[in-house]
């Protein structure tokens, strides 16, 4: 995760119609912190040692465990993705409709270094049903619910190619499939001709949820019968307008947890595969 969002003490969650992973956790900012995610800067030369550290430490974890790469690196806009349609086209590759163009370093950095601890790879590609409103921030703390399509592959680490190089273009290859997995599912509403199976609602996490609530709400009842704050009105001001910073902070972070307002894709200029081909005829092409 971006290391600034680990100082987030928000609820929520984010779900991206074309993603390869993404976090499942229902909270961020310190739960992830406690949950020892690897937090990066987006400099490879910065980002590169903490996740070789981070992922040596999985090596010996005492539980099982997942680790999410989410390989396209930020959230999908139609504005990064005409950056990715761009920059397709000056290389040469695969034009992606569906997905941004993957960043492959630190998945083929997470490969190199679990091989040897690592059985298998799930692919994840996750979609949002037209019938279905898409999930938001502002959804979630109004309690409302959506539906989301996961199409989920199990891929054996020993299939993969030995090589880094061979790894970063396997991962290519597997987002130009996603492409047309995410084509299908657009057309016909569906992944697969499989039937759906619905994971119904999990009892665990309903449960944890539960218990916070409960020990959360607990804990005020003590404090506001401690600190006798609702037996004046000078009480009830303060609470109030405590009530009305924190509802104005959470409205902020819900409006910076929309994609639009994500960090815009940084997309270097590439050069075109035939140098002598004219700026005309490129602009043909594209055509």
């Amino acid at each position: 995760m971006k290391k600034s969002s680990k100082f987030l003490p928000t609820s929520g969650a984010q779900v991206h119609a074309c993603s390869c992973v993404r976090c499942d956790k229902a909270v961020i900012g310190w739960s992830m912190w406690f949950s020892e995610y690897l937090f990066l800067e987006r400099s490879w030369a910065k980002d590169e040692n903490t996740l070789k550290a981070g992922i040596q430490r999985l090596k010996d974890f005492p539980r099982p465990f997942w680790l999410a790469l989410f390989v396209e690196g930020t959230r999908f806009t139609q504005a990064k993705l005409l950056a990715a349609q761009e920059y397709a086209t000056s290389q040469g590759l695969p034009v992606p409709r569906n997905v941004l163009i993957p960043r492959t370093k630190g998945f083929v950095s997470a490969v190199s270094h679990m091989r040897s601890f690592v059985p298998a790879i799930y692919d994840m590609t996750v979609a949002i049903p037209k019938s279905s409103p898409s999930p938001t921030m502002l959804r979630l703390f109004k309690g409302q619910s959506s539906v989301v399509h996961v199409h989920v592959k199990r891929r054996l680490m020993k299939e993969l190619p030995e090589t880094d190089e061979a790894v970063a273009q396997w991962c290519k290859d597997l987002f130009v499939e996603k492409d047309k997995l995410l084509d299908k599912h657009i057309a016909e509403d569906t992944f697969s001709d499989q039937p759906l199976q619905d994971i119904g609602r999990p009892i665990k996490s309903l449960l944890v949820v539960a218990s916070w609530a409960c020990l959360v709400a607990y804990g005020a009842y003590n404090f506001l019968q401690w600190s006798s704050l609702l037996s004046s009105w000078k009480g009830i001001a303060l609470s109030a307008v405590g009530l009305a910073i924190v509802t104005i902070l959470m409205q902020i972070m819900i409006l910076f947890s929309q994609s639009e307002r994500s960090t815009p894709a940084k997309v270097a200029p590439g050069k075109p595969k035939n140098n002598s081909e004219s700026s005309e005829a490129r602009r043909d092409k594209q055509q």
